[in-house]
């Protein structure tokens, strides 16, 4: 396992640290949350596997990583219905039940990773859709995401990152 440690300040902004490197990071609206639950804004505590890598190659070149990688399409999308049976995972659009486009008009999603949070299994109201992406191009927090630029992202893929430890607040 090659891990990264984040540590938040109380705010959306963060920092991860990673081989010897302290990188930017953004985070949920609501910081770093010891207890996770769907809609709260908050980046959860705990050690998150990154578990799958989508891109647009419509966008952007593949990545380099040994994790699993596949290129998005416009099908492609992620239920958060607490819900629903498939409550935190993949989907095939249309879908029924309420879910996020994987496949978005802004630039999040052209590079984004699962993170394993509420994965196994889920739990409804756990929290679903943690991801490590790309920041909003307006500087906005995420919905309690990991985001760092697609440099650094593409670093860490390369230089084979398998998890992030989220720790609490100080």
């Amino acid at each position: 396992m090659t891990r990264a440690v984040l540590h938040g300040d109380g705010s959306p902004s963060a920092t991860l640290h990673f081989m010897g490197q302290a990188r930017p990071a953004v985070i949920g609206a609501s910081g770093i949350r010891p207890v996770k639950v769907e809609g709260d804004h908050g980046t959860p505590v705990g050690v998150l596997p990154l578990r799958q890598v989508f891109y647009r190659a419509d966008r952007t070149a593949r990545p380099i990583t040994t994790l699993p990688l596949e290129p998005l399409s416009p099908t492609d999308g992620w239920c958060d219905d607490q819900s629903d049976a498939n409550y935190n995972r993949f989907v095939a659009l249309p879908y029924p039940a309420g879910h996020e486009r994987l496949w978005r008009d802004d630039h999040v999603y052209d590079l984004v990773v699962v993170l394993g949070h509420n994965d196994a299994p889920p739990v409804p109201g756990r929290g679903s859709a943690i991801f490590l992406h790309l920041p909003p191009a307006d500087g906005r927090p995420t919905e309690g995401c990991i985001a760092v630029p697609e440099a650094v992202l593409r670093d860490l893929l390369r230089d084979g990152l398998t998890e992030i430890e989220v720790l609490p607040p100080a």
